[in-house]
């Protein structure tokens, strides 16, 4: 299993949250307690999105505009995709100038005082799918992911609080699956609504780091075809009892030459970066109380347990059984 792969089946909640809005301007929407990880797109028309706290300093990163007044926003035109990543909250209108009508706080819906446009956000077009449905309306689509864990944080650091990938055929072709099938209410619908979602994300996170030069290192170091591989099979079984000799024998190398290449690449020597992924995937499976520390050392690849809360202890800065009670 590749890093990108397994970070998403470890982090992902089920059940995500796919919304269809179709509304003429003046519309604005805003979002005070959103899930971990968004995905925004404009299907037809255009929207602005900025989070509620940016820095001041004026400058353009990633396609993020900052107004040097402290409010970023970036304009999205149809197919363009905003990855929004934090706990902060963020606004989605026609145009920056555009007071927020509805504020949404978790599920919440609240209408803000004074707004008389408000309601046609709330009106059910079809499922999923809400907004007045008139010609010349801006089409918005947006799926929320609760992340979780350990594995959650390290997904959500390959992103900065707002990137945009803009649009392109093959994130396009997958929208408009996605937006199709939003609209459905059949068998199975969640399930393909979560699997369209994934495919949407894992494409825009492809492209976004293809065309930043602050993807992490480990993303970047994929493109090798040598470590590439060497970080697939420690993904793959990370219980595994690896030394550098073996992971270079693994992909033609020999050991010097490996160990100086993955350390090049990746930031960090090959046993280095397996133990702290071993260790992430250790403090995910100590949130379940009913699973023993002696079985989450098995798990990943600790056949001691005193060995593994060493181990954990060094990089977590705290035992495995206080790290289980520190953590909700």
């Amino acid at each position: 299993m590749d890093v990108l792969s397994d970070l998403l089946h470890r982090a992902r909640a089920r059940n995500a949250l796919v919304r269809q809005l179709i509304r003429r301007p003046p519309w604005s929407l805003r979002f005070t307690e959103p899930p971990s990880l968004t995905v925004v797109t404009t299907l037809a028309g255009h929207a602005s999105v900025w989070l509620d706290e940016a820095g001041a300093d004026g400058a353009v990163t990633d396609g993020v505009v900052t107004d040097g007044a402290g409010t970023a926003s970036v304009r999205l035109a149809a197919g363009d995709i905003a990855l929004i990543a934090g706990p902060g909250g963020y606004t989605i209108a026609d145009d920056p100038a555009t007071p927020p009508q509805v504020v949404i706080h978790g599920r919440q819906k609240r209408l803000v005082d004074g707004s008389t446009q408000a309601p046609d956000t709330q009106r059910n077009l079809a499922p999923r799918t809400y907004g007045d449905g008139l010609p010349g309306a801006t089409i918005m689509l947006r799926g929320a992911y609760g992340l979780r864990g350990d594995a959650g944080d390290r997904l959500l650091g390959m992103l900065p609080p707002l990137a945009v990938v803009p649009a392109g055929p093959a994130t396009r072709a997958a929208l408009d699956l996605l937006a199709t099938e939003a609209t459905r209410d059949e068998p199975g619908q969640d399930a393909v609504l979560d699997r369209l979602l994934d495919l949407v994300l894992v494409l825009a996170l492809r492209a976004w780091c293809a065309g930043t030069e602050t993807a992490p290192a480990w993303y970047q170091a994929l493109a090798d075809p040598a470590i590439g591989e060497a970080l697939r099979v420690l993904h793959e079984d990370p219980a595994r009892r690896w030394t550098v000799a073996e992971l270079a024998s693994r992909v033609g190398m020999s050991r010097a030459a490996f160990a100086a290449r993955f350390t090049a690449l990746v930031g960090e020597p090959p046993l280095a970066y397996l133990t702290g992924w071993r260790m992430t995937v250790a403090a995910d499976l100590l949130r379940d109380a009913e699973t023993t520390v002696a079985a989450v050392a098995r798990e990943v690849g600790y056949a001691d347990p005193f060995a593994f809360s060493v181990a954990f202890k060094r990089i977590r800065g705290a035992s495995p059984s206080m790290w289980r009670r520190r953590t909700p």
